[in-house]
């Protein structure tokens, strides 16, 4: 969350005139919320899987260390998507919705059939989820468009 209203606050006191606000917005949304929380998750489940699981409200296991490592790569990739053009962002975003969508059908499907009311399943992580999976491909479009409207 925090990374998220930080990447909120930053693009709107550093908007630099050479992009569109929308493609300023996506870039340090791709950065901050994203690219370091997707590698401080990452981290998490490899580093500390027995508390990341506890977290969610799962058991730990070897699936844990595979998706810590698609997190780190992912936060990789969004952090390198800052200083890249709008096709690379273009990836990066797509990379982003689809994997973040399977996230929040996989914790509402524990939330319906497991009963998985932890803060790691639910609340604020699973509602930032939520606003990647629409935020993102629509600053992606508006930038798209802008760009298009100045050349």
């Amino acid at each position: 969350m925090v990374a998220f209203i930080l990447a909120l606050l930053i693009s709107l006191i550093h908007a630099p005139k050479t992009v569109s606000r929308a493609e300023n917005l996506l870039s340090w949304l791709l950065l901050l919320s994203t690219g370091f929380t997707s590698l401080w998750a990452g981290l998490y489940h490899t580093v500390f899987p027995q508390t990341a699981a506890a977290f969610i409200g799962w058991q730990s296991s070897p699936f844990q260390f595979e998706m810590g490592m698609s997190d780190i790569a992912l936060g990789i990739v969004a952090v390198m998507s800052f200083w890249r053009t709008l096709e690379f962002k273009l990836a990066v975003v797509m990379f982003v919705t689809i994997e973040f969508a399977g996230l929040a059908y996989g914790h509402f499907h524990q939330i319906t059939s497991a009963g998985d009311y932890q803060a790691g399943n639910v609340g604020v992580l699973l509602g930032l989820t939520i606003v990647h999976v629409v935020l993102l491909p629509l600053l992606l479009i508006l930038a798209a468009k802008d760009r298009r409207n100045t050349q």
